[in-house]
């Protein structure tokens, strides 16, 4: 996930911290939205993505869920809705190059609403 992180840290301008919690409240919502052995499969395919969604799950405190949730979660620490729309853009290519477009794809196609934002 550095590579990830340090993507998001240069092409959408936020510091390392902001970067770790939107990609950790992106894959916390996939986790909690998307088919279980999807995820289980992404999670395994993405070195240290594992321990970013739970500290996301343990930071969530129960509050909102679904999309909008995930994007006031990346909103409060700091992020305009412009960065929120670019980590999640750059989040699923990243998981895309990494684990593939049909695995992805069957995520995101899973989750009511997600594929307008990707």
């Amino acid at each position: 996930m550095d590579e990830l992180i340090g993507r998001l840290v240069a092409d959408v301008g936020v510091d390392r911290t902001a970067a770790e919690t939107a990609a950790g409240a992106s894959l916390d919502f996939l986790v909690k939205e998307g088919p279980a052995d999807k995820m289980q499969l992404l999670l395994a395919k993405l070195p240290g993505a594992e321990p970013l969604t739970q500290k996301a799950a343990s930071e969530s405190g129960g509050g909102m869920g679904g999309v909008m949730g995930a994007g006031m979660r990346m909103m409060a620490a700091g992020l305009s809705t412009g960065q929120v729309q670019s980590i999640t853009r750059q989040s699923i290519a990243y998981a895309r190059e990494k684990v593939g477009e049909d695995e992805v794809g069957a995520i995101v196609g899973a989750i009511p609403g997600l594929a307008q934002f990707v």
